[in-house]
């Protein structure tokens, strides 16, 4: 079985970068946020459940309209968990059953809200991606198209990045000072070491 791996930090952190070096070093990642959104279009139940708390007129065309239901739940905290509970039960699910697939000696989930959505169980490594709050804000607003009261709205609604750094084994600082890649390559030698005890405890009687 390979080491579970998760990957974590707030939003415009730069998770996503590193999650790409991971995989040109050839480790498999798979990014919560796009397993959840395409439940969200692809499952029937949660297609309902979403509906009926959010309106008929939430999905187009088959299609949530999702700058929408972001104008909805990013200005509420009682919805943002509303919207929460019907989809982390299953895209929590969908992450695990993947990462018990997985052949190579680690893989990576990439997720904002691990300690959130109380989904870090079965993780062996968390990783965090550190960043400055200005910086992380210049990225998303360019990213996103969104003025920079709807990035700190978004921000209030994940835990405080240095806590969120505290609960992580290890941290990668992304400030556009230090180099990532030599991080991800230390990290990377780390996790096979660790990838090749497990395996070995998994294997003694």
């Amino acid at each position: 079985m390979a080491l579970h791996v998760g990957l974590t930090g707030g939003i415009g952190c730069g998770k996503s970068t590193v999650a790409g070096i991971f995989q040109v070093l050839g480790i498999p990642v798979l990014n919560a946020d796009a397993v959840a959104k395409n439940l969200m279009n692809t499952d029937s139940s949660i297609r309902v459940a979403i509906q009926q708390a959010f309106g008929m007129d939430i999905y187009s065309d088959g299609q949530l309209e999702r700058k929408k239901l972001a104008a909805l739940v990013f200005s509420n905290p009682d919805l943002l968990a509303q919207l929460n509970a019907i989809v982390h039960p299953a895209s929590i699910a969908a992450a695990i059953t993947w990462a018990n697939q997985q052949t190579t000696p680690y893989c990576v989930k990439e997720a904002a809200l691990f300690f959130e959505s109380a989904s870090s169980e079965g993780i062996d490594v968390m990783l965090g991606v550190s960043s400055p709050k200005a910086l992380r804000i210049q990225r998303v607003m360019h990213r996103d198209q969104i003025s920079r009261e709807e990035v700190i709205q978004r921000m209030q609604n994940q835990i405080d990045e240095s806590l969120k750094m505290r609960l992580c084994d290890e941290v990668v600082v992304n400030n556009n000072i230090d180099l990532l890649i030599p991080q991800v390559l230390a990290l990377h030698e780390k996790l096979l070491q660790k990838a090749a005890e497990k395996m070995l405890a998994a294997n003694t009687p």
